[in-house]
């Protein structure tokens, strides 16, 4: 299933849920478009712009819209995500103002995964990686996780549901359960479950 771009698009009114915005994050290559895939096949409609289109890496497709990346500057778009998803880096969280509210899915993927993921990536575009030092560059994320996890809990207008990259690929059944009762009635598990493709599970610890 294809993703497709907001405008023009409207959910069936019994599976809107506009008081809030759905917000899925985690760290880049953790599993952040699998689940975007999936939170539609599941009812929502993903805010995206199809400008990075699906390659090699992300046979699925990115699920990304630009604005996310210029927050600080421009939230004036955001109005029209209330009741959608929309994929952000964890980050980017703090830039997403207050007045609204969220319901965040943070994804988490075994570091020397999400390493490996991105090397693979780079490497594939040509980009050189031999000055990047894995250790030092997994340090940071898992550092980054934490403190981004810790300034969610503190925050009134964010809802936080974890969930594991490998759990997700393993069983889709019951995380596809878990994620629809943490989003509401509306939510297509079962669906949700059947996108899952443990094929596209390549860099396992």
């Amino acid at each position: 299933m294809g993703y497709k771009s907001i405008v023009g698009l409207e959910l069936d009114k019994g599976r809107m849920h506009t008081d809030y915005i759905t917000v899925v994050s985690g760290l880049p290559r953790s599993g952040t478009s699998m689940l975007m895939k999936m939170l539609q096949a599941g009812g929502l409609v993903p805010i995206v712009d199809g400008i990075r289109s699906a390659d090699e890496d992300n046979p699925g497709g990115y699920y990304e819209f630009e604005k996310v990346k210029k927050m600080a500057e421009d939230i004036s778009w955001l109005a029209s995500a209330q009741g959608k998803v929309i994929k952000v880096i964890s980050q980017l969280l703090a830039d997403l103002p207050s007045h609204y509210r969220y319901k965040v899915l943070l994804i988490h993927r075994e570091m020397a995964e999400v390493l490996a993921s991105q090397q693979i990536m780079l490497k594939r575009r040509g980009q050189l990686t031999d000055a990047v030092d894995d250790a030092e560059i997994g340090a940071i994320f898992q550092r980054h996780i934490k403190q981004i996890r810790s300034w969610l809990a503190a925050q009134d207008h964010f809802e936080v549901l974890d969930v594991q990259y490998a759990d997700i690929l393993s069983n889709p059944h019951r995380e596809s359960l878990r994620i629809a009762a943490y989003l509401g009635e509306g939510f297509d598990a079962e669906v949700m479950a059947g996108v899952v493709d443990s094929k596209l599970y390549r860099q396992r610890k």
